[in-house]
Parts: C-alpha cells; sequence; structure tokens
C-alpha cells in the first residue's frame, strides 16, 4: 500500500538530531524511507539516535554549526539533499535589562545564524535537489507571542521566520520549499534549563487549554508533512503548533 507521506528514496540532513524533535524527526523520517544525515555537536547523542534508526544508508557528522570551518568540512563531506530539517537550539531565561551582548550574540549564533547560514553554503555548493524541502525550527515566542525573560531567545526565533518567508520566494523558481514549524513548550530536553523549577513547569501547564505541553512526534509529524510531496505547494508558511495555547 502506498503512503502519501513516503520519503522513500529521499536525503534528508537533521540538525540537533542528537535529542529532542531532532532525534524524533530522524527516527520517524527513516522509517517512510529516507536516508537520514545526522548532525549534532553532542557526539554521544548521535551515536544514540543512530542505533534508532530503520535500516537504511545513514551517516552521522559532529559539527559546531556556529563555526564557518566545520560547516564547510560537513558540506564537503555530503551529498546532495531532498530536505533539510534545522532543529538545534537553546533556550536563555533572563529578563530583557540583564541580557548581554554575550548572551545575545550566543543565542543568535545558535539559532539563527549557524542553520541561516548552513543551508545559505548548502545552496551556494548546489547541495540542494530541485523540489527539495527545507524547514526551520521557530517557536511561537517571536512569531506569535511573547514571554517575560524571553527576549533573546523570541529575537533568534523571529529571525528565522523573516528570513523564512525571503528564502521561499527566492528558492520558488527552482520548486524548493522554505517552512518553519513555531511550537508551544514540548517535552524536551530544553525545558531543563536555566532555574526553572520543576513546579514552575507544572504551573505553566495549566495554563495551557490542554493542560499539557506537546511531545516530540507531535511536532515531528507537521515536520514530516513539509518533508513529504504531499506539502509540494506549501511554502513560506509558518505552522503553529501549541494546543490552541495563542488563542486562549
Amino acid at each position: 500500500m502506498s503512503n502519501i507521506f513516503s520519503l522513500l528514496r529521499k536525503k534528508i540532513l537533521v540538525t540537533g538530531a542528537a535529542s529532542g524533535i531532532g532525534r524524533c524527526v530522524a527516527v520517524e523520517a527513516s522509517k517512510l524511507g529516507a536516508s537520514m544525515v545526522l548532525v549534532d555537536l553532542n557526539e554521544t547523542g548521535l551515536h544514540e539516535t543512530f542505533t534508532m534508526l530503520e535500516e537504511g544508508s545513514h551517516a552521522i557528522y559532529k559539527c559546531d554549526l556556529t563555526s564557518s570551518e566545520e560547516r564547510e568540512k560537513l558540506i564537503s563531506q555530503i551529498g546532495k539533499l531532498d530536505g533539510v530539517v534545522n532543529c538545534v537550539g537553546v533556550g536563555m531565561t533572563l529578563p530583557f535589562k540583564f541580557c548581554s551582548e554575550k548572551e545575545l550574540g550566543r543565542i543568535m549564533n545558535i539559532n539563527f545564524f549557524g542553520p541561516t547560514y548552513l543551508v545559505q553554503s548548502l545552496a551556494k555548493s548546489n547541495k540542494i535537489n530541485k523540489k527539495a524541502s527545507i524547514v526551520y525550527m521557530a517557536s511561537i515566542d517571536g512569531t506569535v507571542t511573547g514571554h517575560i525573560g524571553n527576549s533573546c531567545y523570541a529575537a533568534s526565533k523571529g529571525a528565522i521566520m523573516g528570513s523564512v518567508r525571503t528564502q521561499a520566494l527566492e528558492f520558488a523558481s527552482r520548486g524548493i520549499r522554505v517552512n518553519c514549524v513555531s511550537p508551544a513548550r514540548v517535552n524536551t530536553p530544553l525545558l531543563k534549563r536555566d532555574n526553572i523549577s520543576e513546579e514552575q513547569v507544572e504551573a505553566n501547564k495549566q495554563e495551557y487549554p490542554m493542560k499539557r505541553y506537546a511531545e516530540p512526534i507531535e511536532i515531528a509529524g507537521y515536520i514530516l508533512y513539509l518533508l513529504s510531496d504531499v506539502s509540494s505547494y506549501t511554502s513560506g508558511s509558518n505552522l503553529v503548533i501549541d494546543g490552541c495555547f495563542t488563542i486562549s
């Protein structure tokens, strides 16, 4: 039986593949027939993800995307791609007046500049096939809403959305689609950061109409849709996945 979401014979690169949403996307995409290129700075996590993949032609690369030298080395080692999913990212909770230039630069480099320059370099090197799909991980913060203490993070995610719209227009003539997904909070290691307590997390969940956060598979499903040919007319979009949090 055919599967309209099939990724058979597609080669897909996933950044942030060592854990969380990136790991989930990689595993589920391999089940749909894709050959995976897993990228992350966490080599141990990469190997763990690799063991979860369906049998196929897969590869892993340890790479710091904020380093131009490491990005170029990665690009020189991989072939042409049918999909790129940028899940790499970090968070930070800090009031705006305490956000230093160093901290803002770190967040922007990891969340925005690294992934964006990777796609730019792939395009310049002609490593992105016609009719390929590029997916960026944004967030409701910076694209739809804002939260106290999240100014640096929101800035990096808002920048992604702004860039995605223009990339989609510029790549459209080659049939290459560029989209982003904007989840609310998801049960990933990113939740356990800074000084956020379990009590704060549980209290925050109660602000959601569904009284819970999303699971990684619930975000991965949207990304798999964007990678598949079913979404061949979807480009420049921002898919909000928040359990109706932003309309409550």
